[in-house]
């Protein structure tokens, strides 16, 4: 097996001599001040705390749950946290009529509400035969509402509170009351957007 040739000692000598302003002067005087590798640990914690601040921020916004899942309703008493809707509508229980419907109104409890998720809306019944809707979006960060209970429509995000009489802000950081939606009694369904 051929072996590899010995270096001569002036070329070993040669690759390790270094000038005062060569290149390998410049990076042992780094390495001897700690700057060298200071520099790059600033940058990966820089890096690093940038990606952990935009996945807290990410997740605050996030929802809780799936955001296809059947609408949600609550008891205005403070009850338990409502079930899914137990009653899809037909394709043509509104049908040459406009609107989207939504579902019957006995599904929406006096005092209480239920969330749309997939048209992003919530409608409530303060008093009996009364429905409201509002946008289900938070006017803090835009995180969606995830909750109706003792009167309030609740964002999970950062607390904000709802009326679920007319969307104005109870309590929380939200700027602006819920905007509203146009939400119609057809039969004994209620019609989104008619």
């Amino acid at each position: 097996m051929a072996s590899l040739p010995e270096l001569a000692p002036a070329a070993t000598e040669r690759a390790i001599t270094c000038g005062p302003d060569s290149p390998c002067a410049r990076h042992a005087a780094d390495e001897a001040s700690g700057q060298g590798r200071a520099a790059s640990r600033r940058g990966v914690l820089g890096v690093a705390a940038v990606g952990a601040g935009a996945g807290l921020v990410l997740a605050g916004c996030g929802s809780s749950g799936d955001s296809n899942a059947a609408p949600s309703s609550t008891t205005g008493s403070g009850g338990a946290y409502g079930g899914a809707s137990s009653a899809a509508p037909s394709a043509d229980a509104g049908a040459g009529a406009g609107g989207t419907v939504l579902g019957a109104t006995s599904e929406v409890p006096v005092g209480g509400g239920m969330i749309f998720s997939a048209q992003k809306v919530v409608v409530t019944q303060p008093t009996a035969g009364s429905f409201k809707a509002f946008s289900s979006t938070c006017t803090h960060q835009g995180c969606q509402v995830n909750k109706v209970s003792d009167g309030l429509i609740m964002c999970p995000c950062h607390g904000s509170r709802f009326s679920i009489a007319d969307g104005s802000v109870k309590g929380g950081p939200a700027p602006a009351p819920l905007p509203a939606a146009s939400v119609n009694v057809r039969g004994t369904n209620l019609v989104l957007g008619t």
